[in-house]
């Protein structure tokens, strides 16, 4: 998938000369976390968000900094934390030259920007003229859509069965003397894992293979040392239970 078709396309924009509580008030009213901020022309020359009014002078959030690190930073790194306490419009603490995506860009690669520039948004451009934003919410709605069930006509028993033992094959915490047995899509796992964690992938695993209703955990964990083996904690309730 690709931005155009998660991307919100109604971006609420404000003016680098938009007063501090104006662009406050509208984050509140509209119900966002951030905004774009665009010239005269509609280019686009920042983003204002919630964390530029984390450290603000009005609820005596400022940054409170020793005599030390004060001349370490120097005057200027001073000057720049009371603009951005004390100013009085979007363009005194909006974040210029915005890391930016286009269109066509991957999700992978726009997670990848996200993460890397630590931001949860992205505005979409199109040559210098905003055209949408991608949030991590727009992110979340597509893992949402994606992961409603669509019919399969070939997963019946068999099928499910290849497709959960070739995807665990491709994996290193695959459980060793792997058994796969499918009945009406109620999937049994069996075998031995070394390492705890392995037994939570190999469910989701399974889970995630179209057609199957639901899976039951028979994987035995061995310690490689010792030697000492457990049943799977699903065994375990059973053998009480009886």
């Amino acid at each position: 998938m690709r931005a155009h078709q998660i991307m919100t396309r109604s971006v609420i924009s404000v003016t680098p000369d938009t007063s501090i509580v104006e662009a406050a008030n509208i984050m509140l009213k509209r119900h966002v976390s951030g905004l774009t901020v665009v010239d005269a022309t509609g280019k686009l020359v920042g983003v204002v968000s919630e964390g530029d009014f984390i450290r603000r002078s009005e609820i005596g959030t400022g940054r409170k900094r020793g005599r030390w690190l004060r001349f370490i930073l120097g005057p200027g790194k001073s000057a720049s934390d009371f603009v951005h306490e004390h100013g009085r419009k979007v363009s005194e603490v909006m974040t210029d030259l915005p890391v930016t995506i286009t269109e066509d860009m991957a999700l992978a690669e726009i997670v990848d920007l996200m993460e890397r520039n630590n931001v949860k948004r992205l505005p979409v451009v199109r040559g210098d003229k905003v055209v949408g934003i991608v949030s991590r919410a727009n992110l979340l709605q597509a893992v949402a859509g994606l992961a409603r069930e669509v019919p399969d006509p070939t997963a019946d028993d068999d099928h499910i069965r290849s497709r959960i033992i070739d995807t665990m094959e491709k994996n290193d915490w695959c459980p060793f003397g792997l058994n796969v047995i499918v009945r009406d899509g109620i999937v049994h796992l069996s075998g031995v894992i070394t390492e705890e964690r392995a037994r939570q992938a190999a469910i989701v695993a399974a889970e995630n293979v179209e057609g199957v209703k639901k899976v039951h955990d028979h994987l035995c964990w061995v310690d490689t040392i010792s030697g000492v083996y457990l049943n799977s904690p699903e065994d375990d309730e059973l053998a009480k239970a009886s």
